[in-house]
């Protein structure tokens, strides 16, 4: 089969296109055809091997897992003699936690990981969006901060996609929400339901007196001290990126600050039950993904190269 491969950190030309070994489902597991995935930011920095600290997590010279993507989206091809909860021919979309290998035509994934039917109202490419963006947001604004009605948050990069997820469920749960981004995704930030939107590329947030109960970076574009100002006492700055700043930050605040810096590994998380949660919002249209522009497999390094500009639409779609 047709994947991309990596055998060391660099800009997005370590990546090559290779003929590999098609892999055989376990007993326990469905061999997905996949037709359609994503390129997120973190494909990025796993590609590249910054910040240091991802390297604790795939390798400190080179990369120990050498084939990228998380979020394979397609049919079932082939099911293990064990699998009770799927059949050939179903549409799926699932999540490859840590064995990662989704930029191919084919993943195996375990019936009982985080993998569910794709909901008939949505694309392949949006499906795979979800577990990115609505998964991430979703642990951060209901079981990390367990966001809740009359609360105002921030959300920096409410154009990407975590933000665009975000902006949606933090108003699904009842917040205020306001959205920053550039001058040209106004009006899509405003369509997904934020009450305000402040546009970056002509106003400083923190020179305004408004303040909120969260501030979510989901770009890793401000800081924990920037941002301080515009939180309220007891306010909760978030960060998805994991960098040693955020990690001393975390420590600093937990201890000597009644305003608190959060970070959280996310994906180690995720559950069946979120991607149920999620799916049936789907299926009533109350969350819906935004994609920005698609790609084919072997363009691959062109796709990383427009998330790295940092002025993604939503979601990068990869079609096999």
């Amino acid at each position: 089969m047709k994947a991309i491969v990596y055998e060391k950190y660099g800009s997005p030309d370590v990546l090559q296109l290779k003929e590999v070994t098609k892999p055989s489902p376990k007993d326990n597991e469905v061999l997905i055809r996949i037709y359609e995935t994503i390129v997120t930011s973190v494909d990025c920095i796993n590609r590249k091997g910054t910040p240091l600290i991802i390297r604790l997590f795939n390798g400190f010279t080179k990369p120990n897992n050498t084939m990228p993507g998380s979020y394979p989206s397609g049919e079932i091809e082939a099911v293990g003699k064990n699998v009770k909860l799927f059949k050939k021919g179903d549409r799926v979309f699932g999540f490859t936690g840590s064995s990662l290998g989704a930029h191919a035509e084919y993943k195996c994934l375990p019936e009982e990981g985080v993998i569910g039917l794709k909901p008939t109202n949505i694309t392949y490419g949006e499906a795979a969006a979800v577990l990115y963006g609505a998964l991430t947001a979703l642990i951060f604004l209901r079981d990390k901060i367990k966001i809740h009605k009359g609360q105002k948050i921030l959300i920096i990069g409410a154009a990407g996609g975590i933000g665009t997820f975000a902006v949606q469920l933090a108003k699904y749960f009842g917040a205020e929400v306001t959205g920053i981004c550039s001058t040209k995704n106004l009006d899509l930030v405003k369509s997904l339901g934020a009450d305000h939107v402040i546009d970056y590329t002509t106003e400083d947030f923190t020179k305004s007196s408004q303040t909120y109960d969260y501030i979510f970076d989901t770009v890793g574009k401000s800081s924990f001290f920037r941002c301080k100002s515009s939180l309220k006492q007891n306010g909760v700055y978030l960060l998805t990126i994991p960098t040693l700043s955020i990690m001393l930050q975390m420590l600093w605040t937990s201890k000597f600050s009644s305003k608190k810096a959060v970070f959280a590994a996310t994906s180690f998380s995720w559950t069946q039950n979120d991607l149920n949660f999620l799916i049936e919002l789907i299926e009533s249209s109350k969350l819906k993904s935004v994609i920005d522009r698609s790609y084919p497999l072997e363009q691959i390094a062109e796709a990383h190269k427009y998330v790295e500009q940092g002025h993604k639409k939503g979601n990068v779609v990869i079609t096999l």
